[in-house]
């Protein structure tokens, strides 16, 4: 078994995955899902 395989599925540029754009998004979308939580329980009114 070869630790690099010729034919791999997934295309290897050599880039970096974007961890960080991913990051902020996942970021965003559980602040907005705190504030519809603390709008639902009556923390915000």
């Amino acid at each position: 078994m070869t630790a690099k395989a010729k034919n791999s599925a997934v295309a290897d540029s050599g880039a970096k995955p974007p961890y960080a754009y991913r990051t902020g998004w996942a970021i965003f979308l559980l602040a907005i899902n705190f504030l519809v939580a603390a709008y639902y329980f009556h923390i915000i009114e």
